[in-house]
């Protein structure tokens, strides 16, 4: 099963491809205020580099949170949308051994579109200014 992972929740971004537990590729780059205008850029790039592409996904793993807001919402907007456009599986996983754990769970055929973030805490909403 060929999967995705992909983790944005701080600066640091992180996408990784895998074959079931096996590990072929995993980038991290500081991704900041950017994160939006280059996630589909290196999410193809890792493809391409593994002579790989879309269609070649089985699964996504991705991590929920918490996390930045932000972060949380474009890794998982993408997470969610190319499951849903690829027609594959998807789990949102929260703890440290996110990864393993996420494609365990892909193999035992979970699924959960559309994954939500998880961000910690209530947001903090401030008061409009007169």
């Amino acid at each position: 099963m060929t999967i995705l992972t992909i983790r944005t929740d701080k600066p640091e971004a992180e996408i990784g491809l895998y074959i079931d537990e096996e590990q072929l590729v995993y980038e991290k780059w500081e991704a900041h205020r950017q994160l939006a205008e280059t996630l589909h850029r290196k999410i193809l790039q890792l493809l391409e580099g593994q002579h790989k592409n879309w269609e070649n996904l089985e699964g996504i793993v991705v991590f929920e949170g918490p996390g930045s807001f932000t972060g949380l919402r474009i890794g998982i907007s993408v997470a969610n949308a190319l499951s849903y456009g690829l027609n594959i599986p998807i789990v949102g996983m929260q703890n440290e051994d996110w990864i393993r754990t996420g494609v365990e769970s892909l193999k035992k055929g979970t699924s959960t579109l559309p994954v939500t973030p998880f961000y910690g805490s209530d947001a903090n909403i401030t008061t409009p200014k007169k």
